[in-house]
C-alpha cells in the first residue's frame, strides 16, 4: 500500500457522512507505517473500542470504511478464523465487524459483516511480521504473495458488497 495522509483517509470513507469522516479518529503514527507490509490500513477507535476503520487502495483509488465490532465476549477456549486471512484467534481475536453499506441502503440500516482480526493487522500476520496470540496460522503451500492475493481478493469482495 502506498503511504497515505491524515486528509487522504479522511475523504476515503465510503459509509459515513464527510462530518463522522472529520472527527473520527486517525491513527497519529502515519508516517511511521511500514507502508510496504499494508495491503490495507486498519485500526481501532482509542475512544470508542466497538469502532474500527478500514482504508484499502483498489486500482490506485483509496476506500475507506467504518466498522462496528459485535459486542459479544467469547472465552480464551472459543478459536475464529478471519475471513480475510485465515488467521486463527483465540478468545476475542476474531470479531464479527459490521459495515454500514452505501447509499439508501445504508441511510435505512443495510450493513454487511465479516469475521476479521479484531486489531485489523493481517497484512502483517501474513507476512509473519505479527504473531497471534496463542493462536496461528495454519501451514499453507502458498506462498507469501498467493496469500496475500487471496486476502486482497477477500478484502475487495467485502467492499464490493457495500455498494451492491
Amino acid at each position: 500500500m502506498r503511504a497515505v495522509s491524515e486528509q487522504d483517509i479522511r475523504a476515503s470513507f465510503v459509509n459515513c457522512s464527510k462530518g463522522e469522516a472529520k472527527r473520527l479518529a486517525v491513527p497519529r503514527d502515519l508516517d511511521e507505517q511500514r507502508w510496504e507490509d499494508l495491503d490495507f490500513l486498519g485500526w481501532r477507535d482509542p475512544g470508542a473500542r466497538d469502532r474500527g476503520y478500514l482504508v484499502a487502495e483498489r486500482d490506485g483509488e483509496l476506500t475507506g470504511v467504518t466498522l462496528r465490532a459485535s459486542a459479544g465476549r467469547r472465552g480464551l477456549l472459543h478459536r475464529g478464523m478471519c475471513t480475510l486471512c485465515l488467521t486463527t484467534h483465540p478468545g476475542d481475536g476474531v470479531s464479527l465487524m459490521a459495515a454500514r453499506k452505501v447509499g439508501p441502503a445504508g441511510r435505512q440500516g443495510d450493513s454487511v459483516g465479516e469475521y476479521i482480526c479484531s486489531d485489523l493487522a493481517c497484512s502483517l500476520y501474513i507476512r509473519g511480521r505479527k504473531t497471534p496470540q496463542a493462536g496461528g496460522r495454519f501451514e499453507e503451500s502458498l506462498s507469501v504473495e498467493e496469500q496475500v492475493a487471496r486476502m486482497r481478493g477477500n478484502l475487495f469482495a467485502f467492499l464490493d458488497k457495500l455498494t451492491a
